[in-house]
């Protein structure tokens, strides 16, 4: 390989990493929101079962249920926010995975220019 084409590269990853760097604050936030989200969502729902109120989940008619099924139930019921936290913590988790990633690639692109240069 050509000195120049390693060091496209490795500017290229430098870019990679700072862009990357500025989405990982944006998906942390994310994640710690819808996380947030459902643990509120969960406990309104409890507090709702305890009081009463009926909540349907798939057809079944749900209310008043034993204090020790009733946060399964509220789980249940609250499927849509714990599938968004979910979906969140994994792109958060991917994100940093890439960053690995062309942390990895970068060092093996300075190994080779090393090389290349010490020959």
């Amino acid at each position: 390989m050509e000195l120049t084409k390693i060091t496209d590269k490795m500017q290229g990853l430098i870019n990679d990493l700072g862009s990357l760097r500025m989405s990982l604050k944006i998906y942390a936030k994310s994640k710690a929101q819808s996380i947030a989200e459902y643990e509120k969502v969960v406990a309104k729902t409890i507090i709702c079962l305890r009081n009463g109120i009926e909540y349907e989940l798939e057809g079944q008619k749900v209310c008043s249920p034993p204090t020790t099924t009733a946060e399964k139930i509220a789980r249940g019921i609250c499927w849509q926010e714990k599938l968004k936290a979910d979906e969140a913590e994994g792109i958060y988790k991917s994100l940093v995975v890439n960053i690995e990633t062309i942390k990895a690639q970068l060092n093996g692109y300075q190994t080779i220019l090393k090389y290349l240069e010490d020959n």
